[in-house]
């Protein structure tokens, strides 16, 4: 049986990193929130309560029909984009919104964005020791 994993990320409003780099908004104005994440393999996407929605100042672009964990179907807002960074990795993805007050599920989609690997014996997220670190990746 395996453990529950949660892992320490860190949220960031896409848009705004853009708004940045052309000049538009200072570094300090940047929406970002670090949060302990539930690492959820077998989720898809990433999972966010519509309060941290509010508060990255998240739009909405898209619905989606989704099943929660206990079965039930719901319709559910996408926003986006958010970056999200573990250790040295980054990825932009999509969030699903729940309106109840859950907590952030990171699922498969983000975690093969950052190429990153859930350690069953020590019930935690890695950084893949199989990729080639970044600066391999970046003379190819």
């Amino acid at each position: 049986m395996m453990g529950i994993t949660y892992a320490d990320i860190e949220l960031i409003r896409a848009a705004d990193l853009i708004l940045v780099q052309e000049g538009y908004l200072s570094a300090d104005q940047i929406h970002q929130v670090q949060v302990s994440a539930l690492v959820d393999s077998g989720a898809s996407m990433l999972t966010i309560p519509r309060s941290l929605a509010r508060l990255l100042n998240l739009q909405k672009m898209d619905e989606v029909q989704t099943e929660l964990a206990n079965g039930e179907v719901m319709q559910a807002e996408v926003v986006g984009p958010i970056e999200v960074r573990f250790a040295n990795r980054r990825a932009s993805v999509d969030a699903v919104v729940i309106e109840a007050e859950t907590e952030v599920l990171l699922g498969a989609i983000p975690m093969q964005g950052m190429d990153v690997m859930i350690d069953p014996k020590r019930e935690r997220l890695i950084v893949n020791p199989d990729s080639p670190n970044q600066a391999r990746m970046l003379l190819k």
